[in-house]
């Protein structure tokens, strides 16, 4: 695997695979890497020609410098676990190679039609700016025809959707397709995250108790014990708010397209964002 630091050698890279007429996958990241990521970049692997990996701390999508600094860092150990798994490409900017310092200090400028007004975009204000300013410079830079991410971060895949289907961008990345691919899970459940790191083993074994209240929440749907979604809602709160060392930020249960309140559970996903001690966690399920 090669490692790339600069966007002149990556733009060279790309237009050697581009004129060899070979099929590019991307799996954008921040690093940290774990066995979800591993997943997307096994698929990658094996759905493409090459596959770039990118590895970069994006400063504009946090709106807490102090999250920047914790946020998880270790490029060897990343690395070393992309080239095991096939990958042919890292790339590994700096802050620097990536933007202008105008463009580190200026909120990148997005039409979301709303999809940034609920969820994380309501508590994160310009986050998602950010990663929308990351993930279309990255397409731009790799050209790839498959672009990989983890349904985890559910919002954020909802807008690369809607960015990569406009139509007016559609000239700039051709024929991309995004592939969400589905949360991977420890087998006590708790959704892999570069966040865990930062956990104790107590608050590990504490933040298993989102996913188990998620899923009998789904079982109490299916079961018609619990009515209504506001009802549902409301449940799923108190019970997570009720384990010791775990506070709820936000349950929404959305819609998977629109993302706007769900009248019923016929398309419904559940989004939960979970301070476990000072970590915060995001996690959902599709009712």
């Amino acid at each position: 695997m090669q490692i790339i630091e600069t966007k002149e050698e990556l733009r060279r890279q790309v237009e050697a695979c581009k004129r060899q007429g070979k099929m590019i996958g991307l799996v954008p990241t921040m690093g940290a890497l774990h066995q979800g990521h591993a997943s997307l970049v096994r698929r990658a692997v094996s759905e493409n020609d090459v596959c770039f990996v990118s590895v970069f701390v994006n400063p504009t999508q946090f709106n807490n410098k102090e999250d920047l600094a914790k946020y998880p860092r270790n490029l060897q150990r990343d690395a070393e676990l992309l080239d095991s798994l096939g990958a042919h490409f890292m790339f590994a900017p700096t802050p620097e190679e990536m933007y202008s310092a105008e463009e580190m200090n200026t909120t990148f400028a997005y039409d979301f039609e709303g999809l940034d007004k609920v969820m994380e975009g309501k508590m994160r204000p310009g986050h998602f700016n950010g990663v929308v300013q990351v993930v279309s410079r990255l397409f731009y830079l790799v050209q790839p025809n498959r672009a990989y991410f983890g349904e985890k971060d559910y919002q954020q895949l909802a807008i690369i959707h809607q960015m990569a289907e406009r139509s007016a961008l559609k000239d700039t990345f051709g024929d991309l397709k995004i592939i969400g691919c589905p949360i991977v899970r420890q087998a006590d459940g708790l959704a892999l995250s570069s966040r865990n790191e930062r956990l104790s083993d107590k608050e590990k074994k504490i933040a298993t108790n989102i996913y188990r209240i998620l899923s009998e929440s789904v079982k109490s749907v299916k079961s018609a014990k619990s009515a209504s979604v506001e009802a549902v809602q409301q449940e799923v709160i108190d019970a997570i708010n009720a384990i010791e060392g775990l506070e709820v930020e936000y349950y929404e249960i959305v819609d998977q397209s629109t993302l706007l309140p769900a009248k019923d559970f016929s398309h419904a996903i559940g989004c939960v964002t979970v301070y476990c001690g000072p970590v915060r966690l995001i996690d959902n399920i599709k009712y």
